[in-house]
């Protein structure tokens, strides 16, 4: 979505000539890709360690860090593991998102349409902040030493319930109707 709205602010004239099917679809396979390659490492590094004892999970849902700390063996190479596949999966998203961002900003402040500016700020202003909350929870919970496990769960119910609860909500304040509601 960012390197969409990159291309429609930053090379408005190019846009159909850029964003063709064939570069949507590469950019869905990506996403796909890289999905599936992640969950196969996290799932593999994590399933192979020997679980013994309780298998009572102190979260609310089962995700690879909580997981890990039911392990009864050294855990640092799937640690290892799921931290590079953070890189892959949220650090370089994050990174050219921010980056095609740091671009559209650059172009909108040399508008010289105040509209033109507010325009492309309000379109782009929902998709950031939903960025920003998303891959910043995810962030905290995959790239950064184990934290207390009441800090761990609070920061995954916010990526995995508030983050999507707020999309629809957040997209649409651009609805002429649902402003009128509010």
């Amino acid at each position: 979505m960012s390197y969409d709205r990159y291309v429609a602010i930053c090379n408005t004239w190019h846009y159909p000539s850029i964003m063709t099917w064939r570069v949507y679809v590469q950019l869905a396979v990506g996403s796909r890709t890289s999905g599936i390659l992640v969950s196969v490492v996290d799932s593999t590094f994590t399933l192979r360690l020997p679980y013994r004892g309780s298998n009572n999970i102190a979260h609310f849902f089962c995700e690879v860090p909580a997981l890990l700390i039911l392990a009864s063996t050294d855990t640092r190479t799937s640690e290892m593991a799921i931290f590079f596949m953070g890189i892959v999966i949220l650090l370089i998203p994050v990174s050219l998102i921010l980056v095609s961002y740091g671009h559209i900003i650059v172009t909108v402040v040399r508008m010289k349409s105040a509209a033109g500016r507010l325009k492309a700020f309000s379109t782009c202003g929902s998709h950031l902040m939903v960025a920003i909350f998303f891959y910043g929870s995810a962030i905290v919970t995959y790239m950064t030493p184990q934290a207390s496990k009441e800090q761990e769960k609070l920061v995954s119910v916010f990526y995995a319930v508030v983050t999507p609860m707020l999309n629809p909500l957040i997209y649409s304040l651009r609805n002429k109707d649902v402003k009128g509601t509010l």
